[in-house]
Parts: C-alpha cells; structure tokens; sequence
C-alpha cells in the first residue's frame, strides 16, 4: 500500500511539472519577447509548439508503455523533459527556445499516459476514485496555477532572468523524481512485455491527422486566409483512414476502438474535449486582459487567478472521494457551477470596470473552480472505470489527446472572438467579456452530454422491472 502510494506521488508530481508548462509560460511571454526579441510567430511558437507535440506523442507512448511497461517509458520522457527545460532556460535566441519547447512538449506528452495507466495498474477499479481526484486535482492546479508561479518566479528574479527561471525550476524536480521513480514505480518484468511490432502505420496515420488538425489551430492568429482550414479536412480524412486500418490491422491495434462503444468512455471524452476547449481558454484571454489591457504585474495577475486554482484543489480532492457515489451526476452539478461561475465573472468585470475588475472576479473565479474540480476527477474516473488494465495507457493517451485538442479548439474560437472584438473597438474588457460567453459555450455542451447521460441512465433504472421511481 505505502509503496504504491510513492509511486502514485513520484508520477503525480512529474505529471504536474509537464502540465504546468501548458500555461505558466503565458505570463512571461512580454519578458520573453523583450530579451530575446521574438516576433509575433516566434512568440506563438513558443506558446502552441509545446502544446502541438504534447499531443502528437501522447497516443503512441501510451501503447509502447503499455506494451513494454511504464516505469523505464516515464523515466525517459522525464529524463529528456528535464534537459529540454534546461536548455530552454539556457536559451540564447528565438530559435533554439522554439526547439527546446518543441522537445519540451514531446517528453511531456511521453509522461502524462503513464500516470493515468499506473493508476489503471497499481489501484483495483473501486479504489481509483482518490488517486484519480488526485489526479484530476493535478490537471486543474497545474493548468489555474502557472500564471501564479510564472509571476513569481518574475516578481523574484526580475523581468530579465525570471522568464528563465519559469524553466530551470523544472531540472531538480525532475532530477528527483528520475531518482525516485526508479526507486519507486514497479518495473515490468522482461517475460511479461510485449514482443509484436507497435502498429507503425496506425501511428504514423493517427500522428500526422494530430499534426494537421492542431497547426491551423495553434496557428489560427498568425496563418492568415482560410486556405488553412484545408489541413483539418485533410486531418478528416486521415483520421477515417486510421479508423479503417485500426478495425482491420491483424496485431495489437494502437487505439482498441472498442473503447468507444463502451458508453461511460466515449461520453467522458466528448465531455472532456468540449470541457477542456472552455476550460483551459479561460487563462490564455484573461491573462492578456489582466496584464496587457488592465496593466497588471506578471505577480497581481497570477494572484488574479489563484480562486479558480484554490476552489478546483478544494473540489477535486472531495470530488475524487464522491463519484462513486454520485456519478456522473457530480459532473452536471460542476459544469453547472462553472458555467454560473464564468457569467458572474462577465457580470463583476460588467460592474466593475478598470483595474479592480481582476479583483471584483474573484469570487465567481471560485465558485467556477470549484465547478472545475467536479468535473475534471469524476470525469476521469468514469471514463476509465472499464477500460482494462492491459489498454489503460493508450486509453488514457486518447482522452488525454481529445482534451489537447479541445485546447486548440478553445483556444482558436476564444482568442478569434477576443482578438477581433479587440481590433474593432480597442476595448479589452468588452472582448474579454465577449470571448467568455463563448467559453461558456463549451462549457454548456459538455453540460448537455452530461446531463442526458444522467436522464438516461435514470429512465433505465425507472423501467427496470421491480424497480420504482
């Protein structure tokens, strides 16, 4: 039990080290452009390139770890994740941080399956409601508190040599948690791992259809014209192909499509695509707003934030503990709480214009954090309840993979809106405003599948002979 439960810290902690890398970098953007001299494209390569590798590898390092066990997968993903943050924060130029970010991101898509497959691996399936509200916990701090951090480390070592900073925090976290997993997560023994080929044409089919849907998105503000949006036909058609051969490839297929027929994983990973397309929008814009149009410190706009973070830990952990009770009931009341939480914050920002608009947020922020830890742990949890131990991996890759895209997704429509809003009338809290009403959009989507998923469920339970409503 106590070795377990390292195991389950030592992978919770790199997994959130990976994950904060998404959205700790938005605060030092300025700084970083000021010392390096990014251009526009430059400066977006640096934000969206970690977040397009991410997805690219999740899938297929969750089959390989999978097939050939976890532990020495999570240890080399971390092992090459810490030199990338090093040479990230050695950066001299433009291009070799838009390298290291790239290797950044990849690693860390390498990582994160394995954390969601250990827990498949080490936790009998009605003991997985806590480490998976852990792990849910991670998902939404890791993304809510890296402005704080960001602005610290600035605030700490100054606008010059904090943006690097942002990075090397990541080498003794990651040099100790090499050291420890090794110590800590079980190793597969050799006559247990998988001998047959990995599905070299499912990967390369899957990864290429990532690739094409992500770069219009990721790119959306700096490709203009809409000659772009040819790659995510493109990326339609591939994925199709990927499906065909998945059903008739005669080995172990890289993605079991049966998955998807099982109703508790294919709703939670359309729940968490369209979650996640709202979720993760919400720090990118405001951030810009805080910052860039209220003239907030990279510090004061971290500090910003910081209720959605502390109402999401609060929520995840008490959530982690309820699923099992509740359901998916839990995560229709948190998506109702977050999409309540978002309006009172266009409601306070409405009322209270100028620079205590951040600070008049502050409780809607909480009760949306809240929300948020309803909704990202129990979802988890149901999503994975029947997945097999054997796929918990490349299962937990795909879901992982829906949610990167939904963040494009979310990121693109909610940064169009904004952008365009802000274009035209040059006022930063009217687009911000604008901007959120479509990130409660998602958030109503994701709430509606939820929500017939629970009036179903209880009209099977009231038809069930001998039962009573």
């Amino acid at each position: 039990m106590t070795n377990r439960w390292h195991a389950m810290t030592v992978a919770l902690v790199a997994g959130f080290m990976t994950l904060l890398d998404v959205s700790i970098v938005n605060v030092a953007l300025p700084s970083i452009r000021a010392d390096l001299g990014l251009s526009s494209s430059e400066l977006q390569w640096v934000l969206s390139g970690y977040a397009l590798t991410f997805g690219l590898l999740l899938v297929p390092a969750g089959r390989f770890g999978d097939a050939r066990g976890r532990r020495n997968v999570f240890i080399a993903g971390l092992a090459v994740f810490t030199v990338a943050s090093a040479a990230a924060g050695l950066a001299t130029g433009p291009t070799w941080l838009v390298i290291a970010r790239l290797v950044q991101g990849a690693a860390a898509g390498v990582v994160n399956p394995q954390v969601s497959g250990l827990i498949q691996q080490l936790f009998e399936p009605k003991e997985r409601g806590r480490p998976f509200g852990l792990l849910g916990a991670t998902i939404g701090i890791s993304t809510a508190v890296g402005p704080l951090l960001g602005g610290l480390l600035i605030q700490v070592f100054g606008a010059a040599e904090g943006w690097r900073w942002i990075f090397y925090i990541n080498v003794p976290i990651g040099i100790a948690a090499i050291i420890l997993g090794m110590r800590w997560i079980p190793a597969r023994p050799p006559e247990e791992r998988e001998r047959e080929t990995l599905d070299p044409v499912g990967v390369a089919l899957l990864g290429t259809g990532v690739i094409l849907l992500l770069l219009p998105l990721v790119q959306e503000r700096e490709w203009h014209g809409p000659a772009k949006w040819l790659l995510v036909i493109a990326a339609v058609a591939l994925f199709a192909g990927f499906v065909q051969w998945e059903r008739r490839h005669q080995g172990t297929p890289l993605v079991d499509l049966s998955l998807f027929r099982r109703k508790s994983y294919g709703l939670g990973a359309f729940i968490g695509l369209f979650y996640f397309a709202g979720f993760t929008s919400i720090f990118f814009t405001y951030t810009l707003l805080l910052q860039s149009g209220l003239h907030y410190s990279a510090l004061e706009a971290g500090l910003a934030i910081t209720p959605f973070a502390l109402g999401s830990a609060a929520a995840s952990a008490i959530g982690g503990r309820l699923v099992n009770r509740y359901g998916r009931q839990l995560v229709v009341t948190g998506l109702i709480l977050v999409a309540a939480g978002l309006a009172g914050t266009v409601l306070a920002l409405h009322l209270v214009p100028g620079h205590g608009g951040g600070w008049a947020a502050a409780f809607p922020l909480l009760i949306a954090g809240l929300g948020s830890g309803l909704v990202i742990s129990p979802n988890q949890t149901l999503t994975l309840a029947e997945v097999p131990v054997s796929g918990a991996g490349s299962a937990g890759a795909v879901l992982q993979t829906g949610q990167r895209i939904g963040t494009a997704i979310g990121i693109a429509a909610v940064g169009s809106v904004f952008f365009n809003r802000l274009a035209a009338h040059g006022d930063w809290e009217a687009a911000f405003r604008m901007s959120l009403w479509v990130t409660i959009g998602f958030v109503l989507v994701a709430l509606i599948a939820a929500t017939v998923d629970v009036l179903t469920a209880n009209s099977r339970i009231n038809a069930t002979p001998g039962k009573t409503g």
